[in-house]
Order: structure tokens, then sequence, then C-alpha cells
């Protein structure tokens, strides 16, 4: 959608996602004239989620998907156990979008281009880092310095919160700081009592309902989580958060906000005169036609590996290894959260009626090593996540049975089950990069990223203690089987890919300032998973949005002094 649409701007935002759309509300909310560029499709919150309460049999597929288009057009997309018939309109097609990695360096890269981005698509959580996340860097000498702390950071995060509406319960840990919360989403019986052992047998872990972004209480036209399991397919009620109920309704609403979908960002345009970004160079996306948007700020918010591949590709005669990379760190120190084995046992619980739907999101146990002090076999640490579920009729297709009374069996709810596993931090390396791809482009003559990040030593040292945390807990719930699924570690896999274009205190080693600018380029902010200079152990989004709405409020104030 391009009609309309003029060539000058007070800002641009590249990416609609969870920090474009952050990015559009502040900015217009402060006076600026925006341009949202968004590479994907136009869609409309509710009437765009065509799929959201359709059963099973609705679908040809019976959400087994069409396995051989998945093969020729999602071969990647199509791991990810969130795509199926219901689902597939919001990934992206592999063909169409390629990215290369090393024979022996595999990772999953999965994408939604699409008004709102992956906003449709995020598990929800929202959890805080610490005081402690933002020093360990220094403190250990694995990556650069945060050029900013918790204190800078924890007003911006209140911020987002009042706004997106987060779920939880105030715990007074240190690990995993309080935010503003709405009431916290229920626990079921099991989980309650999961929660009490694990609590009394082990003091330090902690365990509470999953802080997420999904509404317990109404916030404007928003409502409350109905629990009907279908997020993935879109909430149109709003109960969860994403850009397209959420940000650019309140962009939308000041009157300031132009959006053009279909509109693939090619380059930022540099001007040497004045060394600032003079605007975005854009490619449309059915046509294939070329054009200029102009502004006096340009916002990345494409993903951070997009926007990494957009300076990248941003090559001047000033900067002939990509835009704002005088350190040469860009596309350097990339991270993703490193999963353990997935550790679940079987317990007897109460009986219940047959139901359908079910909870958002699982329990959450913060981060509780290497908090006071150091171990010798590995640095930094891990969160877990946990839950409780009966088991449904469906467990008739793995259990021998026939009949009348093996039907009439499968009425009843079976036995409980228990799982835990764990989410750990990846040390930041230089090692671990995305540069352009030499040779393969995507359809639409950009280069494709070459991806070449692996998991290192210290996340392996880590594992057993993750495996064997998970197991002690499940143990304690009180189950009388367990089993640990483990498999080896795809980077990629957890969906929390971050770093490229890291925040440092330093030009000569980083590419962003404590404000999101680029060092080389202050009119020019990237806030989205790019700047981060360490992954902590948390789920990562709402940290995303905290930086994107404070960097945004301080560009604003140096535009009006202007200083940038």
């Amino acid at each position: 959608m391009t009609s309309g649409i003029r060539s000058t701007y007070d800002a641009i935002v590249v990416g609609s996602g969870i920090t474009g759309g952050w990015a559009a509300k502040e900015l217009t909310e402060r006076g600026l004239e925006t341009l949202v560029v968004e590479r994907g499709r136009h869609l409309e919150h509710g009437a765009s989620y065509t799929t959201e309460h359709l059963p099973p049999y609705s679908f040809r597929y019976r959400l087994l998907g069409d396995r051989r288009r998945y093969r020729r057009d999602y071969p990647m997309q199509s791991r990810s156990p969130w795509m199926d018939d219901a689902t597939e309109q919001f990934w992206v097609n592999d063909r169409d979008n390629p990215y290369t990695t090393p024979a022996d360096k595999p990772f999953d890269w999965f994408r939604g281009h699409h008004l709102g981005g992956r906003s449709l698509m995020w598990g929800r959580q929202s959890y805080r880092m610490s005081q402690l996340n933002f020093v360990e860097n220094a403190r250990d000498g694995n990556g650069c310095d945060w050029p900013i702390r918790y204190d800078d950071l924890a007003p911006w995060y209140s911020h987002v919160e009042r706004f997106i509406g987060v779920s939880g319960e105030k715990l007074g840990c240190a690990a995993s700081p309080d935010g503003e919360y709405q009431l916290p989403l229920p626990m079921n019986a099991v989980e309650r009592q999961f929660a009490a052992r694990v609590s009394a047998r082990f003091p330090d872990r902690r365990v509470t309902m999953g802080r997420a972004a999904n509404l317990t209480q109404p916030i404007g036209s928003r409502m409350p989580c109905h629990y009907c399991e279908f997020c993935r397919r879109g909430c149109s009620p709003g109960a969860y958060f994403s850009s397209l109920s959420s940000t650019l309704p309140a962009a939308k609403a000041t009157g300031r906000l132009t959006i053009a979908t279909d509109t693939i960002a090619h380059s930022v345009i540099h001007d040497s005169r004045t060394r600032r970004a003079a605007g975005v160079r854009v490619i449309d996306a059915k046509t294939h036609a070329t054009r200029e948007y102009r502004a006096r700020l340009v916002v990345l918010c494409a993903s951070a590996f997009e926007s990494v591949r957009l300076l990248l590709n941003s090559v001047t005669p000033d900067f002939a290894d990509g835009l704002a990379n005088s350190s040469g760190t860009l596309g350097h120190y990339v991270m993703d959260h490193y999963p353990g084995s997935f550790v679940i046992g079987e317990i007897d619980g109460p009986q219940v009626a047959n139901f359908s739907g079910g909870r958002p999101v699982p329990l959450h146990i913060p981060r509780f090593r290497n908090l006071d002090g150091q171990r010798k076999d590995y640095l930094r640490g891990f969160q877990m996540i946990a839950g409780a579920w009966t088991n449904g009729w469906e467990r008739g297709l793995t259990i021998p049975g026939v009949g009348a009374t093996f039907k009439e069996a499968l009425r009843k709810r079976g036995r409980w089950s228990v799982f835990c596993v764990a989410q750990g931090e990846a040390l930041p390396s230089a090692e671990n990069r995305i540069s352009l791809d030499p040779v393969v482009k995507d359809a639409w003559g950009i280069p494709a990223l070459h991806v070449d990040v692996a998991f290192g030593p210290n996340e392996a040292a880590m594992k057993p203690d993750m495996t064997s945390c998970a197991e002690e807990m499940v143990r304690e719930a009180g189950c009388d089987t367990l089993r640990v699924l483990s498999f080896t570690a795809t980077p990629g896999g957890t969906i929390h890919e971050m770093g490229g274009a890291r925040m440092g205190r330093d030009p000569r080693n980083s590419v962003l300032n404590a404000w999101n600018q680029a060092h080389d380029v202050p009119n020019l902010l990237v806030t989205d998973g790019a700047a981060m200079s360490s992954s902590s152990s948390a789920n990562p989004s709402l940290t995303y949005m905290a930086l994107t709405a404070r960097a945004c409020a301080h560009a604003v104030d140096l535009l009006k002094r202007k200083e940038i």
C-alpha cells in the first residue's frame, strides 16, 4: 500500500513488528510525521485472522500441512512446531527469502513478513533483564560493557508494561525484577503442587506464573484472555499484545502515521557531507520498482538480522564495509538462547471434566545460578519454564486398545504430565557473525545473509546442570516416571536471535551508543534485537520495546534541540 505516500517525512521506521510499532507510537505521539516501511503485506487486526477459531476438520490437511508444498516453499519455516495450515499465512516463503550457512553450522531462522511482523507470532513472555545482566560483560570479560544499567531502563520497562498489559506476580527477586503487572494467569492444581514442593525443597528456585503480555483485565478496547489456545492464529480480542492491536492504532490515532506495506528496504541513504542518514531506498515487493523516501531520522526495527543486513547493504564511499561500521563489529557478536533438555514425567492428579483451550504461557523459574558466587564449570546462568496438563483422548493413539470399552476409557482424562526445561544465556563471541552472501540473492535482488553462528563451550558446559535441575524439579513434583528428551541444540531455535549491531561505550568496538544511536551516524537508530550487547537468559522482547521507547523519546528531544 503506497498510494498517498509522500517522499519526505520527519522520521522513517523500517519494520512494523514489536519494536517498529513502538517506534511509530513514540515518534508520532511526540509530534513527528512518521513513515513505517513494511516489507510484507497489509493485515487488519481481527479481520485478517481468518483461521482464528476454526476446528481441525476445517482444514484440508487437518493441521498437518501440505508437506509437498512445505518442502518446496517452506523447508526451514515448516521446521517450527507452530507452523501449520492455520498459521502458514504468517510465515515467510523460504524460496523468495533464502539465507545460507556453513555446512556444519545450521541455523534456524524463523520469520514473518507482514504488517505487525512477529508481534503476531511471539510467545509473549515478558521479563526484565536484571542489574546483574547489564554488568556481567564487564565483570567476566565476555563482550563489551553495556553503556547503560538497569536503572536507566527501569522507567521505560514500566512505561511499556503499563501500555501493553503484562500479567504476572511480583516476587521481590533481584534476578528477575518486578514490573507493572495485572493479575497473574492461574495455575492448575498440579502446578500449584509443583510450585509448593519445588520452592520448599529448593528455596532459591522461585516458581511463579509466566509474566506474559496477555491481559487478565481489559485495556481500552482490548479484552482479557479467554483461554482459546489459538494465540498463534491471531487474537481478535486483542488479549495478547501485538503491533496491530496496540501500538500501530495508537500511532494512527495521532494523525501523523503513514504505512507503506509491500515495501522492502534496500539500503539507508547516507549524506557524506553532513554525515547523517538522509532516508531509505526501497523496492516495491510486487512491481520491483525502486524509489527513495527522505527523513531527518531513520529508525531500524526490521529484526536483528534484517536491520544488520540493511546496514551491510548500505555501502558508501565513507563506509565500504557497511554503514556505521567504522568499528568493524557490524554483523558480529550474534547470540541466541541455548535450550536445555526437555524433562517430562507423569503423576496422578485430580480428575477433571473434558475441556478445550488452555493457558497461553507456562510457569517461570528465574535464574538462580551464579548470582552471588561463581561456579567453576560455566559462566552466567539459565531460567526455566515448567507446566502440567492432563492427558486427553489423544493418549489412545500411543497405547494398546480396541472396541467400546477402550473408547469409553478414553472419555476420562488420563494421568497428568509435568515438564520442565531450561533456557540458557549464550556468551557474545566475535566468531558468531552474519554477513552478505557473495552469490545468493533474494527474489528482489538483494544479497542474502550468510549466517555463521554456533553455540560455544560455555553453553555446552552449562547443559548438564540445566538438565539436572529440570530432573530434580520434576521428581520433586512427585512424578513416578521421568523421561529426558535430549537433542542437538541448533542456534535460532528459540527464535531469540539478537546482536550484530551491539551497544557499547567505545565507538571502536561497538556500533551503537547508550541511546541506540549509531556512533558514526547520530540520526540513525537501531532499536531491535541487533542492539543487544549480551543476551541474559530472559526472553528479550520486553527489553527491545523498552530500548525502543527510550531511544525514540531521546531522539525527538535531540531533533527539537537541532542536535541531530
